[in-house]
């Protein structure tokens, strides 16, 4: 499994917000369809409504969230 960095923004009629999320996953778009569907449900967000601008593969080292980085490095 693959680190991967997804950068998007959530367009909702009165709302613009950015988000950042780091999976792992085994392709790029393996973890935009995780990303889709885990804030889709917890924001209850459609997926016309999201919109991805970036997913790219990242390095342990580049790994910001701690508990990804401890599953990924073994630590």
């Amino acid at each position: 499994m693959k680190v991967f960095k997804v950068t998007g923004q959530i367009n909702k009629p009165r709302l613009s917000t950015p988000f950042v999320r780091e999976l792992l996953a085994d392709k790029s778009e393996h973890a935009v369809e995780k990303v889709y569907a885990e804030i889709g449900s917890r924001h209850r967000v459609k997926r016309m409504h999201i919109k991805i601008i970036s997913a790219e593969e990242i390095s342990a080292e580049a790994i910001e969230n701690p508990i990804l980085k401890k599953l990924v490095t073994g630590e």
